[in-house]
């Protein structure tokens, strides 16, 4: 298998490099044409979606997993041309591509297609109401891919985070080796779910016999941000990642206003997903573990 990796630097494109390594040759994408180690590698520029279709004709591959986008939330309200434009414009030209060559092709969307209001997860066929530009321009790429009706997995994700790059572990294992305090968010609810675990997932989901659709794809439980940066605080703690525990303290949504307004509840239901591929999926506490004892490993 010929697999066309699009946004390889990236959190999940950087684990799905290891992921999809097993199932055949990876063709690496990056907007610089480098990857992170100055390795280089193929060009694909999400702000000329134009260009991309001739890209995907040239390499051929039997599937593309198109792990870039716009994700800068807040940047994007500002932004909308250029969120729509990585976002929404670009995976449907990617799709029309790959439907018209006969390529399988692997998206991700978000947890902000959905407004917040709901009290219980949220299945693949409720209503989306997104209340940003960035869970629009999202909401538009995964249409406009199924949209195509090309051979086509579009995976939902939330509270993506890893051991590298810039997300929530990264920020919260800075600010705690800095601070005596932090103070975060207590009233948004979700689950964190691993880059490590999206490209597990996707890599198994492609050894399956083919299926297109929409999945939810989280590890399982809830927390509140505060709960996730205070599990991190302990994890990292325990594990000689910090000499020291700063206290957490819950603090309101309105207590940190953000450019962008947030969903408060963000669970996302993954019994769909669970039945299709026979997959079962970490408790988000126990995927954390992993992700710090990780960090050890790599520090070692």
């Amino acid at each position: 298998m010929r697999l066309l990796l699009l946004g390889a630097n990236g959190q999940v494109g950087h684990e799905l490099r290891r992921s999809l390594a097993p199932l055949g040759e990876v063709v690496c994408c990056t907007r610089s044409g480098a990857l992170v180690d100055g390795t280089p590698c193929e060009v694909a520029d999400f702000d000329q979606p134009a260009s991309l279709p001739a890209l995907i004709e040239r390499l051929a591959p039997d599937v593309v997993v198109n792990a870039a986008a716009y994700t800068a939330v807040d940047r994007a309200e500002d932004d909308a041309d250029a969120a729509y434009r990585a976002n929404a414009e670009a995976p449907g030209a990617i799709a029309g591509a790959c439907a018209r060559l006969g390529i399988r092709i692997v998206h991700y969307s978000t947890d902000y297609v959905f407004d917040g209001s709901g009290s219980r997860p949220y299945r693949e066929d409720d209503p989306t109401a997104p209340l940003g530009v960035y869970g629009a321009s999202k909401l538009a790429g995964e249409q406009a891919v199924r949209a195509h009706g090309g051979q086509h997995m579009v995976f939902r994700t939330a509270w993506v985070y890893a051991g590298h790059g810039n997300n929530f572990l990264r920020t919260m294992l800075r600010l705690a080796a800095e601070r005596d305090e932090l103070r975060v968010v207590g009233d948004q609810v979700g689950t964190p779910t691993s880059a490590r675990l999206i490209a597990q997932v996707t890599a198994t989901a492609l050894q399956a016999p083919a299926a297109s659709g929409l999945w939810h794809l989280t590890a399982t439980g809830q927390t509140s941000w505060h709960g996730f940066a205070s599990a991190i605080v302990e994890g990292a703690y325990t594990r000689g990642v910090l000499a020291a525990k700063p206290r957490v303290t819950a603090i309101a949504t309105s207590d940190y206003p953000t450019r962008a307004v947030r969903p408060a509840w963000s669970c996302l239901d993954t019994a769909a997903l669970v039945s299709v591929f026979g997959i079962e999926l970490p408790r988000w506490e126990d995927e954390l573990g992993r992700v710090l004892d990780g960090l050890v490993e790599a520090a070692a």
